[in-house]
C-alpha cells in the first residue's frame, strides 16, 4: 500500500468516527428531552374544561370527578331536586395551579340558572382539583355546587305571590278587589251527630251541599272542611242560626270580589285558587295555591292583573339527629311585581240597577245591556239567574225580531221612504208564496209609516221591502256597527246579517227573522247609534293603545227620523210600558222573534231603547209565547226607575 492510499484510508476512518459520535450525541440529547418532558406534570386545564362541559350538560358526574361518577351524579340530583326544570349553564373562567404543590389546583367556574319568569341567577364557585397517576380530577362537594351550601343541604326555588291588581272603574274606584269574607266550615272533631249537623247547615244556607258528608268523614278530625264562603252582609243574615250548630267553625279571609255577588258576574268573571287543570296546562306559570283568573275578564286579563310572581332560591339544611333543621338561607331573590289594574267602563250605579231589575227573572234567560250614548262606554252587562252562568248578554245569538226594524227602516229611508208616507198594514201578506201576519192578527189598513213603525206592523215592512236590493239590509246593518269587531277585551258577538237569497228571505229578514242573529249587546249598540245619529265603536275595557275610527254618521234622513219614530213607539205604540217612567222621554222599539216548530212558536221577547244618555237592550229569551212589549218592556221600565232613583 502506498503512502497516498494509507493517508486516504485514515481520513475515511476518522469521518466515520465523527459521524458515529454525532449520532450518539443526538440520541443522548433526544433521550434527555423526553425524560424532561415526561418528568413535567400534565396541566389541569383540560380536566377542568371537561368537568365544566359535563356539568353544563346537566351531569357533573360525567366529568373527571372524585369520589366517583355515580356519587357525584347522585349528589347533584339530590341538591337540585327542588329547582324544578330550571337549567344551569356552567362555564370555566380560570384554572389556578397551586404554586407549592404541583399535584393540586383550583378551577374557577360561573354557574347561571335560568329560572321561571325569564329570571337568571349567576354566581361564582370553585372546585379543588388533584392529580394522581391517572391524571387530574375534581373533588366534588356541596360547596362546589354553591359556596354557601352545607353538606346534606339542598337548593330550592320558591315563588312569592304578587299582589293581584283591581278591576277599576273609569274614575279609579275599585270594582273587583280583595274583600273580607267569612268561610263557613265544619270541624269533624266538634260534631255530635254528622247527619244532624249537615241537615241543619243545609237548611240555614239553602244549599244542596252534595258530597259534604263524604268530605267530612274523609278529613282529619281537626281539619277545617269548607262549606261555603260568604260576604259579610250575607253571613250576618245567617250568623245567629249557623253558630249554634255543633261542629260549625268560621274564619275570616279575603277574596277577590265585585261589589255584589251578581255584579256583572259573567262578564267580569271570577278569580280564585288555581285549578289543577290550569296547573297541568301551564306548570311554568301556575302552582297550587296561586290565585288565578278562572273566567270572564279575570281570565282574559290574568297576565295583567296577576302581575309577576317573585322568586327566592334558598338552601334547605339537613335535619339533625333530633329531627331539627336550621332555618333556610336565602341565596337569591327576585322581587314580585304587582299586577296592573284593568280599567272598565262599567258604572256601579247602572250595573246595580240592571242586576236588581233582573234579580227575580229566574224562569227564562233574561239579560240587559246598557251603553252610554255620548261615548259608547258599556255601562252595564247583566245576566239574570236563569242564564246558567253564561254571558248571554255579550255572546248570545238570537233572532232580533222587530227590534231589527230600526235597521230595516234605515234601509227603506235610504231607498226613498219618508216617515209620513202612507203604507198598507193588512192582517196578512204573502211574499213569494209564504204568508206573513201581525201579532194578534193586527190590521191597521192604510196608515202613515210612522204609525206602522210604532205598532210594529210586520205586513207593512214585508210589503215595503219587496223591492229592496238583496244586500240592502246588510249594508244598513253595517252602518249601525252590526258585525264589526269592537275589540271589547272579552268575547262578544256583534251580529250576522247575511245577504238575502230570495224574496221570502228578504221579507223574513226585514222583520228580524230568517238567518239574522244578534246579541243583546249588539242591539244596545244599534240603539245607541240611533240615539246619537252615528255609529261609534263601543268600549268595555279601556286600552290606551286602542285606536278607534271616528264616529260614522248615519245618513241625515235616517238620523232625523229614528228618534221621532222610536219615541212614537212609547207614546202611541207597543212600548207603552215605559211611557210613565220618571226622568226624560224614553225612546224604544219592541220585538218578538219566533223560533222552533212548536205551535204556538216559542219566542225571544225584546225591548230596546234609550233615555237621556243611556241606551239599552232587554231580552227575555226562550219564552213559550211572550211578546216584547209585555215582558221585556216592563223590565226596562224597572231598570230605568231604579237608575233614576239612584
Amino acid at each position: 500500500m502506498s503512502a497516498l492510499d494509507l493517508t486516504g484510508d485514515l481520513a475515511r476512518r476518522r469521518g466515520r468516527t465523527r459521524r458515529l459520535v454525532s449520532v450518539l450525541l443526538l440520541a443522548v440529547g433526544l433521550a434527555a428531552g423526553a425524560w424532561w418532558y415526561l418528568a413535567q406534570p400534565p396541566a389541569p386545564d383540560e380536566a377542568a374544561a371537561a368537568f365544566a362541559a359535563a356539568w353544563d350538560d346537566g351531569d357533573p358526574g360525567a366529568g373527571p370527578v372524585a369520589p366517583s361518577a355515580t356519587a357525584v351524579s347522585a349528589s347533584w340530583e339530590e341538591i337540585t331536586q327542588g329547582m324544578g326544570e330550571a337549567p344551569a349553564a356552567v362555564s370555566l373562567t380560570a384554572v389556578t395551579p397551586d404554586p407549592e404543590d404541583d399535584a393540586t389546583a383550583i378551577a374557577e367556574l360561573q354557574v347561571t340558572w335560568t329560572l321561571p319568569g325569564e329570571r337568571t341567577w349567576s354566581y361564582d364557585t370553585t372546585a379543588p382539583m388533584t392529580r394522581d397517576d391517572e391524571g387530574w380530577t375534581v373533588a366534588w362537594s356541596a360547596q362546589v355546587a354553591h359556596p354557601e351550601l352545607a353538606e346534606g343541604a339542598v337548593l330550592r326555588v320558591r315563588r312569592t305571590t304578587a299582589e293581584r291588581a283591581d278591576v277599576v272603574s273609569v274614575d279609579g274606584t275599585p270594582l273587583v278587589t280583595a274583600r273580607e269574607v267569612i268561610e263557613v266550615g265544619i270541624q269533624p272533631s266538634r260534631i255530635e251527630n254528622l247527619d244532624d249537623t249537615v241537615a241543619a247547615v243545609r237548611d240555614v244556607l239553602d244549599l244542596d251541599l252534595d258530597g259534604l258528608e263524604d268530605r267530612i268523614e274523609a278529613a282529619d278530625p281537626d281539619h277545617f272542611v269548607t262549606v261555603v264562603t260568604l260576604r259579610e252582609p250575607d253571613y250576618d243574615e245567617v250568623r245567629d242560626e249557623l253558630q249554634p250548630i255543633p261542629g260549625t267553625v268560621f274564619q275570616r279571609t279575603e277574596r277577590v270580589l265585585a261589589p255584589t255577588r251578581d255584579f256583572a258576574r259573567a262578564t267580569l268573571g271570577q278569580a280564585g285558587p288555581v285549578t289543577a287543570e290550569l296547573v297541568e296546562e301551564q306548570p311554568e306559570r301556575y302552582q297550587a295555591g296561586d290565585v288565578a283568573g278562572l273566567s270572564g275578564l279575570q281570565r282574559a286579563y290574568d297576565d295583567q292583573l296577576a302581575g309577576r310572581p317573585g322568586l327566592e332560591v334558598v338552601t334547605v339544611p339537613p335535619e339533625d339527629a333530633d329531627g331539627d333543621a336550621a332555618e333556610p338561607v336565602t341565596l337569591f331573590t327576585a322581587e314580585a311585581e304587582a299586577g296592573t289594574p284593568v280599567t272598565v267602563t262599567l258604572d256601579e250605579a247602572t250595573q246595580r240597577a240592571a242586576d236588581e231589575a233582573l234579580a227575580d227573572q229566574d224562569e227564562f234567560p233574561t239579560v240587559l245591556v246598557a251603553i252610554r250614548v255620548s261615548d259608547g262606554h258599556v255601562l252595564a252587562v247583566a245576566n239574570g239567574p236563569a242564564s246558567g252562568g253564561l254571558d248571554l248578554a255579550l255572546t248570545g245569538r238570537y233572532a232580533p225580531g222587530s227590534t231589527f226594524k230600526v235597521v230595516t227602516t234605515a234601509a227603506l229611508i235610504a231607498a226613498g221612504l219618508a216617515p209620513g208616507d202612507t203604507v198598507d198594514c193588512p192582517d196578512r201578506i204573502v211574499a213569494d208564496g209564504r204568508p206573513f201576519t201581525n201579532a194578534e192578527d193586527q190590521a191597521l189598513g192604510e196608515v202613515p209609516f210612522r204609525t206602522a213603525f210604532a205598532n210594529s206592523c210586520n205586513t207593512a215592512f214585508v210589503g215595503l221591502t219587496s223591492d229592496l236590493d238583496p244586500e240592502a239590509l246588510r249594508v244598513a246593518a253595517t252602518t249601525f256597527g252590526l258585525g264589526h269587531d269592537p275589540a271589547l277585551g272579552v268575547d262578544v258577538f256583534t251580529g250576522d246579517v247575511p245577504v238575502t237569497e230570495s224574496v221570502t228571505e228578504l221579507a223574513a229578514s226585514a222583520i228580524g227573522q230568517g238567518r239574522i242573529l244578534v246579541s243583546p249587546f249588539a242591539m244596545a249598540d244599534v240603539t245607541a247609534a240611533a240615539a246619537r245619529g252615528a255609529a261609534l265603536t263601543p268600549s268595555l275595557v279601556l286600552d290606551p293603545d286602542r285606536e278607534d275610527p271616528a264616529p260614522a254618521a248615519l245618513p241625515d234622513p235616517v238620523a232625523e227620523a229614528l228618534p221621532d219614530l222610536m219615541r212614537l213607539v212609547v207614546t202611541d205604540g207597543s212600548g207603552s210600558a215605559v211611557a210613565d217612567v220618571p226622568g226624560g222621554p224614553v225612546h224604544g222599539k219592541t220585538g218578538t222573534a219566533e223560533y222552533g216548530d212548536q205551535s204556538p212558536p216559542r219566542t225571544h221577547a225584546w225591548f230596546v231603547g234609550w233615555q237621556g244618555d243611556v241606551a239599552f237592550a232587554v231580552l227575555v229569551a226562550e219564552t213559550p209565547n211572550a211578546f216584547g212589549g209585555r215582558v221585556a218592556a216592563p223590565i226596562a221600565a224597572d231598570f230605568l226607575e231604579r237608575l233614576t232613583a239612584g
